[in-house]
């Protein structure tokens, strides 16, 4: 029995077809979907939940901040409960967990149980994610295993498409702060029947076919931290600092562009989806040629300057908005997708787990804080009058996260191009 993914291995037996694999894939990808639904839910209703429940900028930070705070630890030890339970009954409990925490968000209009109900939600949210991306490992291997990952991915990010733009599908729901939260908590259901159904298929198939084993889920040993190089750190620090300056601002972007410059709720909704739209359509594009071309540091800086005008432009101009956001989502194309492959340049095959576990957990500790700080900072400034003025703190703010991502990708290039490289800036990739 492989405990890592529940599933026992026969080599006698022919592998599953082609189509069957695919099929699961689709299936536990819907579950992601629902995640991601839930998660990017509070941002095109954030107007609502301050004409009728009087919630501040600080009180939807905390609602979205409150998300990454458990995944500062969950995300150490979900790895280890998945390989104690295995793949499937992990992906049930987690998806259940997504589910009755948006049922919390949606059940009252008191805050701090709306809060309670976005903290649950995390705590499923994030081991999903590992139990998902551990399913898919077991049933795809090879050249196959990289499309199947960009796959689930992009069939996730269309749930925070949904989400971004339901003021335009959902617009009769939008008169009211909880039936919006309701269609969240539909999306919970969807997380739960495609665990459900997954773990069917699995059963099914194990019965027939040889699948194959994933490998280790994310572990930390705590006695490797030391040990990493300067590269890796930069590398942090420079995931730290961008994801920062993106998932914060989305926290508050449809609010900002319905208050900051005039736009429909819908509107608002599906310029923020195209944040996701852009970086969808050439985000593989820029993974290829990283791939060909290495040069990794210096397109992570390149990714980070197309940050710095960006919010500069939006607080304090009236050019037309999808301009700014397509040089953002370009930016959110580039730097993810050299930046998390880069990891496996600069450290042992056999830390990479520790070393993706400590990356993910400093990341929800930079999310949780400026989701915080940037509520709380446009409360100050009373950014929720229908101006620009009060979100102009708020965009310096995340004009620096973008300098300091600028400079610590500088100073990984700078280190890689020195005698303790690891080859960042000239391995290419044979086809």
């Amino acid at each position: 029995m492989n405990q890592s993914s529940g599933m026992a291995t026969d080599s006698s037996l022919p592998p599953p077809p082609k189509g069957f694999r695919w099929t699961v894939l689709v299936i536990i990808s819907l579950a992601m979907f629902g995640n991601y639904y839930i998660y990017d839910c509070i941002s095109p209703l954030a107007d609502v939940l301050t004409s009728q429940l009087g919630f501040t900028d600080a009180n939807i930070g905390l609602l979205q901040g409150i998300y990454s705070t458990p995944n500062i630890i969950m995300v150490l030890i979900g790895g280890r409960i998945i390989d104690h339970i295995g793949t499937r009954k992990s992906a049930i409990i987690f998806g259940a967990l997504c589910f009755l925490g948006a049922g919390i968000t949606a059940a009252t209009s008191e805050l701090y149980v709306m809060a309670a109900g976005r903290f649950v939600f995390g705590i499923g949210a994030e081991s999903l994610i590992v139990a998902v991306t551990v399913t898919i490992a077991k049933w795809f291997r090879g050249k196959e295993l990289g499309f199947a990952m960009g796959l689930n991915l992009t069939i996730a990010r269309f749930g925070s498409i949904a989400a971004l733009n339901s003021p335009t599908w959902a617009k009769e729901f939008y008169r009211d702060w909880q039936l919006p939260l309701l269609i969240a908590v539909g999306a919970g259901v969807i997380c739960i029947v495609a665990a459900l159904t997954n773990a069917w298929l699995e059963r099914s198939a194990a019965k027939s076919y040889s699948l194959g084993e994933a490998g280790e889920t994310d572990k930390v040993d705590f006695k490797s931290l030391f040990k990493f190089s300067k590269s890796y750190w930069f590398v942090v620090a420079l995931c730290v600092v961008f994801y920062s300056a993106i998932f914060p601002f989305q926290t508050f972007a449809i609010k900002f562009f319905q208050y900051a410059h005039g736009e429909t709720r819908e509107t608002a909704g599906f310029l923020s989806s195209l944040i996701l739209v852009f970086s969808m359509s050439v985000g593989p594009v820029f993974g290829y040629l990283s791939d060909r071309i290495g040069r990794r540091g210096l397109m992570m800086m390149l990714g980070s300057a197309c940050l710095l005008p960006v919010y500069l432009i939006m607080g304090y101009t009236q050019i037309p908005l999808w301009m700014p956001i397509a040089i953002m989502g370009v930016s959110f194309a580039l730097v993810p997708a050299v930046m998390w492959p880069s990891v496996a340049y600069l450290v042992k095959e056999s830390k990479l787990g520790t070393a993706y576990g400590l990356m993910t957990a400093i990341q929800n500790v930079g999310l949780s804080a400026f989701n915080f700080i940037i509520g709380g900072v446009n409360t100050a400034f009373a950014a929720s009058e229908v101006n620009v003025v009060g979100y102009r703190p708020g965009m310096l703010i995340f004009t620096s996260l973008g300098f300091f991502g600028l400079l610590f990708a500088f100073l990984l290039r700078r280190n890689e191009m020195g005698p303790k490289g690891h080859g960042l800036e000239t391995i290419k990739i044979k086809s």
